[in-house]
């Protein structure tokens, strides 16, 4: 090849020489999770990535947008602009707490996001096991059908917190267990349930008895993303951080549940109900999700709330080059990386 062939050359073979000491990574910083197989797949090709049957529709992309905020104008900003991502990119996504839609249409709009994403992307609602209680005491369960109806969603979240509201200043008080309402809402709803924690995880008792429900999906939201038992204490008193500070602390991350959710789902066999798991908390890129899934016994996606909160905030172009950076990291991972 003559110098005229490759333009790029000798400016590319200067960088080398200058860049050739600061670009060393030592023994102590790769990466022990995988193995790295660089001779069996060309360059993955954009678009790549091979097809996830998750909850009887089809994601482009292995993501779950863990459930954020509504009820303020900003977060109707980044619902909409995350809704218009799962869209493009065909991820799933779960709205955070729908509780201001229970008695009112006030919020709404923030929450409204069927349209931005289409008809064929996976979209759960989201409300809190305390929430729920109350409705099924005040014989008001039906509020919860009709607001699926209202944000056109394929199913319920029920997000299980009991630590978050012992923190909270406001928090509610749990009458019941929340396995009892649990139960009593997969015997009532005619729709898919998910049940997930809020930044602290399940023990292994918890996933063994939620495994055999049937459940449409379990999402670990493990320790290691947002804490909403910790956030609630830096809302309250100086007196009550000191004192409860540690118990925001106790939890299990997202590899670890992985290792008893793989055990439970052999050691139940036929018992084992749920058949889809979203693996999230502490996930901060691609190659921590890419190696959950593929570690992963049932068919998963890797779930994130913060990482994609920071880029959400911005112009819509600023997420779409955030994901479309992420995806073309997964591409790669599926095409030279095995899980070890």
């Amino acid at each position: 090849m003559s110098p005229t062939d490759d333009p790029t050359a000798e400016s590319r073979k200067k960088d080398h020489i200058e860049l050739a000491f600061r670009s060393r990574v030592t023994s102590g910083e790769l990466d022990p999770r995988f193995y790295y197989e660089p001779i069996f797949a060309a360059h993955p090709a954009p678009g790549s990535l091979p097809p996830t049957l998750f909850m009887g529709k089809t994601l482009r992309t292995p993501v779950w947008v863990s459930s954020m905020t509504g009820g303020t104008a900003l977060a109707g900003r980044i619902n909409h602009h995350l809704a218009r991502a799962c869209g493009e990119f065909g991820m799933g996504m779960g709205l955070g707490s729908c509780r201001q839609l229970l008695h009112s249409d006030e919020y709404l709009p923030d929450f409204d996001v069927r349209d931005a994403m289409g008809s064929e992307a996976l979209l759960f609602a989201n409300l809190g096991v305390a929430q729920i209680e109350k409705l099924l005491e005040q014989n008001q369960f039906d509020r919860i059908p009709a607001m699926l109806e209202k944000l056109r969603a394929d199913g319920l979240i029920i997000h299980v917190n009991p630590m978050q509201e012992a923190m909270q200043p406001e928090g509610d008080v749990f009458l019941r267990s929340p396995l009892e309402v649990i139960q009593e809402v997969l015997a009532k709803l005619n729709a898919p349930v998910i049940v997930k924690e809020v930044g602290q995880g399940f023990g292994p008792a918890s996933l063994r008895a939620l495994m055999q429900l049937p459940l449409a999906g379990i999402e670990f939201a493990a320790a290691g993303g947002t804490n909403f038992a910790k956030l609630e204490l830096l809302r309250s008193t100086p007196e009550k951080m000191a004192i409860f500070e540690k118990m925001a602390a106790v939890g299990h991350n997202a590899e670890e549940m992985l290792h008893w959710s793989n055990t439970l789902h052999a050691e139940l066999g036929a018992h084992c109900q749920v058949q889809n798991l979203i693996l999230s908390g502490g996930v901060s890129d691609f190659l921590d999700g890419y190696y959950l899934i593929r570690k992963s016994a049932l068919p998963a996606v890797y779930g994130q709330a913060s990482g994609f909160l920071k880029y959400a905030q911005n112009d819509y172009d600023t997420l779409r080059r955030h994901i479309q950076s992420q995806i073309r990291g997964l591409e790669l991972a599926y095409a030279f990386l095995q899980v070890k």
